[in-house]
């Protein structure tokens, strides 16, 4: 799978762009806030229908602009398909092959992508938001249902805050709404957790190996899922129900006094433990580096394996981030089979094969020139 197309008409500081890329590595150079990152990112919204950068749609649109415009045609299996995503004030219309999709969920897995930013190092060391957000974002990849389903799952969970709040502030006495918002609420809760379990068992299987090998065979890593309710990965779904049927009805006074839903899988997290250790905590820098790094090559072969082809991987001013080891691995891990983009300011001091062969561009100021 690869890109070969991409066109911008008022995103970010972008007022019309039209790129063309090989199957290959294609390097964006340019100094910082001229327009590189905002390509990169680009290629992540068209794919995901979403930011990497930021949950506030509007600072896509060009400033002063009604809407922003991506286009891009993706190659899959010798077939070319052209994806067009509209985020406008209103929300935003996604067409797969010229057709509209009513839903997001339907159009998230037309284009597969891997993101290595900055901020993935805090995959490890950063908040419980941050590590549900990539579980979530990678089986959206690789699962519409799930999609589905975590939509429907935010969905009832506002509705029964908000239900929460009301009785809470006493503006509402009965709880036959919550009962039944609390109904809804556990069937895509367990869903949602058994999916994720299964998810995670994949990407160990991928990331153990990988993690032994850039470790120079040094360290074991292990993801273990933290659920906020009493499950685990051995129990059927309808016994995961019945679990969490006991736990709100055991909890529903608190919640009420409360006003907020106290469980359930917005409120989950991922252990990775390091030869047995909580690399987040007791972990050095360069573990935690190398951690983050086997997930996401991980996530490369685990897509790979789900859908049957390579995602493209979306090198974000990572490169500079890590150590020559490390570059090298991940470098050669890639090179040849992996559609990627790197951006940095300088290519200088990385010596490897792949940047040599690569394709290259230059930005300034929103205006971008193929060198090479």
């Amino acid at each position: 799978m690869h890109i070969e197309q991409i066109k911008l008409k008022n995103y970010r500081n972008y007022e019309e762009l039209d790129m063309t890329f090989e199957n290959k590595v294609n390097v964006i150079l340019g100094e910082n806030a001229q327009g590189k990152t905002n390509v990169m990112e680009s290629i992540f919204v068209l794919a995901m229908a979403k930011s990497h950068r930021t949950s506030n749609d509007k600072e896509l649109i060009r400033w002063d602009e009604e809407y922003a415009k991506i286009e891009g045609r993706v190659q899959k299996r010798n077939t070319s398909i052209p994806l067009e995503l509209v985020i406008s004030k209103k929300g935003k219309k996604a067409k797969s092959n010229h057709i509209e999709q009513q839903k997001l969920s339907q159009y998230v897995g037309n284009m597969n992508v891997v993101m290595f930013a900055p901020e993935d190092l805090n995959l490890v060391k950063g908040s419980p938001q941050v590590r549900r957000r990539f579980i979530d974002m990678e089986i959206g990849q690789v699962s519409a249902v799930y999609l589905y389903d975590m939509s429907q799952y935010q969905k009832i969970l506002q509705q029964r805050n908000h239900y929460l709040k009301l009785l809470q502030t006493k503006k509402q006495s009965d709880t036959t709404m919550l009962d039944v918002l609390t109904e809804q609420f556990i069937q895509y809760a367990a869903k949602i957790v058994e999916r994720r379990y299964h998810f995670l068992s994949m990407l160990q299987g991928w990331a153990e190996p990988i993690h032994h090998g850039i470790s120079r065979g040094l360290e074991s890593l292990k993801i273990e899922y933290k659920p906020s309710l009493d499950v685990s990965e051995s129990m059927a779904l309808t016994k995961m129900i019945e679990v969490f049927t006991e736990k709100f009805d055991k909890i529903k006074a608190r919640e009420i006094e409360r006003g907020v839903t106290l469980a359930g899988p917005h409120r989950d997290d991922l252990v990775f433990l390091v030869n047995g250790r909580d690399v987040q905590h007791f972990g050095s820098q360069g573990q935690q580096r190398t951690t983050a790094l086997s997930l996401k090559l991980a996530e490369i072969e685990l897509i790979q394996s789900e859908v049957g082809e390579y995602p493209i991987l979306l090198l974000d001013d990572v490169l500079s981030e890590l150590d020559d080891f490390r570059q090298s691995h991940l470098l050669n891990t890639i090179q040849g089979k992996v559609q990627t983009f790197v951006t940095t300011t300088s290519v200088d001091g990385i010596d490897h094969q792949t940047l040599k062969e690569a394709s290259t561009f230059h930005v300034t100021q929103g205006s971008i020139i193929k060198v090479k």
